[in-house]
């Protein structure tokens, strides 16, 4: 479970701060108890039939006065240290430009490069600059203990280091309308060298990870149309319905071959969709936006024969 991986440095220092505070409340729950137990045996009414008045200690109650005050202390500078650290990102830290909105995520790289999944290269600091196109959610990388919230109007930061190569989910923690439960998304962390070839590769440049990306948690995909396999694996159905329910993009249900009004360089033109308009609006998204809808599509990168799969698999939901 991702709860369980420890895949980044932030992993390892919110675990070590959680189990410091969860050690010493084992110490002391026992401490206590068999304190608890002591007095009761010891001072009972069998064994002391009249009280006795106690006037006090100042010696003891400077002590347990002190221990408390010195361990809050501790905690408190050991999470407050390790906050600090996760607030500050190295100077050469990528940033990432990370999207919210009802209900998916994306990201931006430096050079541009727009993606469904986050990609990082295993070792190297990634910079996560955190916004909502709409309303709040809640940023959350469970092996990475890494959460901030995407607030609207704001840019919320964090980074990142990963220490093992996998995919990992990313979740929002902020229930943000009906498909919160579907807002999903995956950390896909590989070589350096995997991901320089990517980054540095062109708009046609494999994606990386799909080595392990091909067995992720789509059990069912080989049961799915190929072009439904397609829009589940690239995050399309978090803002497309295939059945004609209301999302941030448009409904692909019945689309093929209806008139649609866009804005082409900010000029209405109305068009039919057709094989072409589909793949342009695939491969290029904001150059022609259909009205009533917000520009918040990245490009998705597909490769010729995911393209002809999305497109067939869209002629037949009419």
């Amino acid at each position: 479970m991702d709860w369980m991986n420890q895949a980044a440095i932030s992993a390892q220092k919110s675990d070590a701060v959680f189990f410091y505070v969860f050690g010493l409340s084992v110490v002391f729950l026992i401490f206590i108890t068999t304190l608890m137990i002591y007095f009761v045996v010891r001072y009972s009414k069998k064994r002391h039939p009249r009280a006795e008045q106690i006037e006090g200690h100042v010696g003891l109650e400077i002590v347990w006065t002190a221990i408390p005050l010195v361990l809050f202390l501790s905690i408190f500078y050991y999470g407050w240290t390790n906050y600090e650290y996760m607030r500050l990102a190295p100077r050469d830290a990528m940033a990432i430009k990370v999207t919210a909105r009802q209900w998916s995520w994306s990201f931006e790289y430096p050079n541009g490069k727009q993606s469904k999944v986050l990609f990082a290269p295993i070792g190297k600091p990634m910079k996560m600059e955190v916004r909502s196109a709409d309303m709040v959610h809640g940023f959350f990388i469970p092996s990475f203990r890494l959460k901030i919230d995407a607030v609207p109007a704001r840019t919320n930061t964090t980074w990142f280091q990963a220490t093992k190569v996998g995919s990992y989910d990313i979740e929002c923690t902020v229930i943000c309308g009906v498909d919160h439960s579907l807002m999903l998304s995956k950390v896909i962390v590989v070589p350096e060298d995997e991901f320089k070839a990517w980054y540095f590769g062109g708009e046609n440049a494999p994606e990386p990870g799909k080595s392990f990306r091909a067995n992720e948690a789509h059990p069912d995909l080989k049961d799915l149309p190929k072009g439904m396999a397609v829009l589940t694996v690239k995050g399309c159905l978090a803002c497309h319905s295939v059945d004609g329910k209301p999302k941030v993009g448009p409904t692909l249900k019945a689309l093929y071959g209806k008139e649609q009004q866009v804005f082409v360089g900010g000029v209405a033109k109305t068009i039919t969709v057709d094989d072409a308009y589909l793949r342009r609006s695939i491969i290029d998204p904001m150059g022609q936006v259909v009205r009533g809808y917000p520009p918040a599509m990245p490009k998705t990168q597909l490769t010729d024969q995911e393209l002809n799969e999305v497109v067939r698999f869209i002629k037949t939901l009419n």
